[in-house]
């Protein structure tokens, strides 16, 4: 079965990915990782704004809002 490759932003409420990769730098990228937004870590999406600017996401047990453009450079699976 193959695996679709998509972006963070493209999960809808409800949904489970896990993280492919990072295509940022930067702050950002240590600060994620730092929370534990490393390859291989299962993302589940609990909310997303009406505005669709931000949304919430699970992450290890803490939960995280992240920009709609930071969370389409996240690569999940």
């Amino acid at each position: 079965m193959e695996e679709t490759i998509r972006t963070l932003a493209m999960l809808e409420e409800g949904e489970c990915a896990r993280v492919r990769s990072l295509c940022m730098g930067g702050a950002l990228s240590n600060r994620l990782a730092d929370m534990g937004l490393i390859e291989g870590t299962l993302v589940h999406c609990l909310q997303k704004s009406h505005a669709g600017g931000l949304a919430a996401y699970r992450i290890r047990g803490a939960v995280i809002a992240l920009r709609r453009q930071d969370a389409g450079e996240i690569l999940v699976q």
